[in-house]
């Protein structure tokens, strides 16, 4: 299996139990953590060094978890992240993950805050309703972006949410307002839009199309508009199997192969993994096939449910 996917390292996150913990030490007030020598800033090292190696194309580091009570502290900490990042990742860039803007643009900043040459950071996320805040930095600092398919808005598509053109026409805002506007190429431009875990994608009204099959006939779309041909598509894989018994490797390695079969070029993964790389187990992708395709028909919520019950059933036996 040949690998084409643009990959982004998810290791640096706060909401990672073991990451978080040593996030938290380095957090303590009163010390110069990031600097001083100690073990748990070894261990954050060793996730940008390693990732690194393992051929990311990006780093991204999330500090949201610190920022829910304080929000400057998650702003200051992405700066000292910025930094580390900087230093350590052989050149790789970063990708600056918060649902905070002024985090998203401290990180940007600090980023180019250097006499040495740095290479495109990527910036997630930006939406329909912030993007007039985020996207004019680009005059001043250069970055792509992941565009995240969400609105403020309540949506009026099946089941209460988002259809696969409303997901396409959110896309299309972006795009016009970024390459229209703000001056941005159509390949610095990645759409993400959203993973829902399997084990819960089960729609609660008849004839209302699953999550996933929305999310891949979204990609399906852009990437068949000729204008947005040149965009890139990602989407945070590891939400995939959140719930599931096991072999959460296996069916993250699925869920990659099927969506890239419908146009997916790039992907917030646990590169160790190397996703794309390997072929996926054929059952698993029978399993990620089948909620790919749950149109809303009886038939196939049917088959999806009864593929995730044998899953469900033959997982116990292994972890892989």
């Amino acid at each position: 299996m040949t690998c084409s996917l643009i990959t982004i390292g998810e290791s640096i996150h706060a909401s990672i139990p073991k990451t978080g913990k040593e996030m938290a030490k380095l957090a303590e007030p009163g010390t110069d953590a990031l600097s001083s020598p100690s073990e748990p800033l070894d261990y954050i090292k060793s996730l940008i060094e390693s990732q690194a190696a393992e051929g990311a194309d990006y780093i991204a580091v999330n500090l949201d978890a610190f920022g829910e009570d304080e929000p400057q502290l998650a702003v200051d900490m992405m700066i000292e992240y910025v930094r580390l990042v900087r230093k350590r990742s052989s050149g790789v860039p970063i990708c600056i993950d918060s649902s905070n803007d002024d985090v998203l643009i401290a990180g940007l900043k600090e980023w180019y805050n250097t006499d040495k040459q740095v290479r495109q950071p990527l910036i997630n996320s930006v939406k329909t309703y912030t993007m007039d805040d985020v996207l004019p930095l680009k005059k001043d600092f250069d970055y792509a972006f992941i565009g995240l398919l969400v609105s403020e808005n309540k949506s009026i598509g099946p089941g209460g949410s988002h259809s696969v053109d409303q997901l396409y026409g959110l896309a299309h805002q972006i795009y016009e307002k970024a390459v229209g506007e703000y001056g941005f190429k159509p390949d610095e431009i990645f759409f993400d839009s959203t993973v829902f875990p399997l084990a819960i994608d089960m729609p609660m009204e008849p004839g209302v199309p699953g999550y996933t099959y929305r999310a891949f006939e979204t990609i399906k779309k852009i990437k068949k508009d000729p204008k947005m041909k040149e965009v890139h598509c990602s989407l945070g894989i590891s939400n995939c199997v959140r719930d599931l018994p096991g072999r959460k490797i296996g069916v993250c390695r699925a869920y990659v192969a099927k969506a890239m079969e419908y146009g997916l070029d790039a992907a917030i993964v646990n590169t160790a993994h190397h996703y794309g790389q390997v072929e996926p187990d054929p059952e698993l992708l029978e399993l990620v096939d089948a909620y790919a395709k749950m149109d809303g028909s009886a038939d196939r919520l049917n088959k999806a449910m009864a593929l995730m019950s044998r899953f469900c059933q033959q997982s116990r036996k292994t972890t892989r």
